[in-house]
Order: C-alpha cells, then sequence, then structure tokens
C-alpha cells in the first residue's frame, strides 16, 4: 500500500518528455518529475521515492531525501510565518512543511528551531507537523534492556542535562556527567540505555556501560587515531580530561583503562609527552 509521506519502492510503468510515471497500485500512476529521475533507468525498474502532495493537492514522488519523514520527530528551522501557520525547511527544494497555528506551542519565530513531530492530515492527506509532540511519545511500552542502542534526538537542556527522544517513541535523559562531548539541541545520537525510570523515562548514556562494553570499543579508536595520526598522539593518562574528550569523546577514567588495556597487550608504548602505536 502507498504512504504518503514515507519512503516507497514503485515500478516505473512509462516514461514522458517530463519525467516517468510509477506504479501508484490503487492511487493510479504518480509522476516522478524529470529533474529528480536517476540515471539509465527504464520501465519494469523500481525505484525508491519519497511521495508528497505537492501545491496542488495531486500525489507526487520526489528522489529528494526530506530531513523527516511522516512519524518521525525532527529540529527544523523556520522559513517564513503567515496566516496559516509557520511553514518549515524540509529538505525539499519544492516544498516547505506546514505547522499550523493551533499545532504550535507558542507563535513560532522565522529563523528559529523547533522540535516537531510529522503527520498526515487526515480530512487533505497533506502533510504537517506539530510542535506539540508530547501526544506522539510513550504511546508504546517502554521495553529496552541495559545497554541497548538507541537513536537519540536532543531536544533541550536542563540542570540536569539534555532530554531526548529515545528511538522516536519516548522521552529520554542524557545526564551531565555522562557527556563528554559537545551537545547541541537538534542532534541526532547514539545511545546506551542506563535505567528506566518508575515514570517510564529512559536514562541513557553516550557511551556502553561496563568495562569491557566501553573499554573495547574505545581502544580500538585510539589504535585507529594512531594510525591516522603516524603512530604518536599527544595524550596522557595525566592529560586534562577535556581534551581527552575532544579526542574520544570520553571520560577520563576510560581513557586511562582504554590505554592501559593497550599497554599491556603491547600494542602501545607510553610515553611522557603521549602514546605510541606498537611494543616495546
Amino acid at each position: 500500500m502507498l504512504e504518503i509521506g514515507r519512503y516507497n519502492r514503485l515500478t516505473i510503468v512509462k516514461e514522458v518528455d517530463f519525467g516517468v510515471y510509477l506504479d501508484g497500485g490503487e492511487r493510479g500512476e504518480i509522476l516522478l518529475p524529470a529533474k529528480y529521475v536517476p540515471r539509465n533507468v527504464a520501465p519494469g525498474d523500481d525505484v525508491e521515492v519519497f511521495i508528497y502532495l505537492d501545491s496542488e493537492d495531486r500525489i507526487i514522488a520526489t528522489t529528494e531525501t526530506p530531513y523527516a519523514q511522516v512519524g518521525e520527530f525532527a529540529c527544523l528551522r523556520v522559513n517564513s510565518v503567515n496566516r496559516v501557520g509557520a511553514f518549515l525547511d524540509w529538505g525539499l527544494d519544492s516544498k516547505e512543511l506546514l505547522v499550523p497555528f493551533r499545532e504550535q506551542r507558542a507563535e513560532m519565530v522565522a529563523g528559529k528551531y523547533y522540535i516537531v513531530y510529522l503527520y498526515v492530515d487526515e480530512a487533505s492527506e497533506r502533510i504537517v507537523a506539530t510542535a506539540k509532540i508530547n501526544r506522539y511519545l510513550g504511546q508504546t511500552p517502554v521495553d529496552y534492556t541495559f545497554n541497548q542502542t538507541v537513536d537519540l534526538l536532543v531536544t533541550q537542556e536542563t540542570d540536569l542535562g539534555f532530554k531526548v527522544i529515545v528511538n522516536n517513541a519516548h522521552w529520554g535523559m542524557i545526564y551531565h556527567s555522562e557527556i563528554f562531548t559537545a551537545v547541541r539541541r537538534g542532534d541526532k545520537l547514539r545511545g546506551y540505555v542506563t535505567h528506566i525510570r518508575a515514570d517510564e523515562k529512559v536514562d541513557v548514556a553516550l557511551q556502553p556501560v561496563g568495562y569491557k562494553a566501553s573499554v573495547d570499543p574505545l581502544a580500538e579508536m585510539i589504535l585507529e587515531a594512531l594510525g591516522r595520526e603516524g603512530g604518536f598522539l599527544p595524550l596522557t593518562d595525566k592529560s586534562d580530561a577535556e581534551l581527552i574528550a575532544s579526542y574520544f569523546g570520553c571520560s577520563k577514567k576510560n581513557f586511562k583503562k582504554a590505554i592501559g588495556a593497550l599497554y599491556k597487550k603491547h600494542q602501545i608504548q607510553l610515553l611522557d609527552n603521549g602514546i605510541k602505536l606498537g611494543g616495546k
């Protein structure tokens, strides 16, 4: 079934001067304009396209990549505001994303970024967005395991840390004590589940939890960095924690564990001014 506001894999049924038509099943043939048609395709080939409604409410396809699909959250910039609502930069040349006034938590301002959720308006089939995102979070059971890898969207900074959306489904928090690199609103990050709270909020870290989980990947990162930098890095177990975090996005404690493990395996040398690739 064709999904408006999402990627669909459709078959080319015919070529015309201004593009190709795709098989939209019950929705009929759908135009993919010529400027978006991939090279060396012909009727019978399948293409991956994003489906939306154009300015005249006709279903149309594109091979452009929007910043988010229907059913997803995103941090998007307001291009303009008029009597209808706010229009966001959605990543499509030919289409902006509308946030009606009724779906704004506070009046949106051109040039600013907002966290929104994309959905299809049932009456018009138009893709729209809402800044009232709470209604779309926590609608499914919180079913995560300790140290599970999850996708994060950073929404705002608080006194405790950064609020995040976890796996496009639940509220979560990264505490300041778990952050060793720059984090900003709108960042999309990989995280690791550390705790499920009684209110079903999810605590996450930006590094795997536990010695083996955190140190082994970090040790690999250190070896890769040494390889890129000619076999030497000006970092030691006495280096400033912020300097270490700027290199590897980790705590000084985990860095010390990682280089200690590499030293024991005779993979690095510990010098007064840094670490060197290779054993003695």
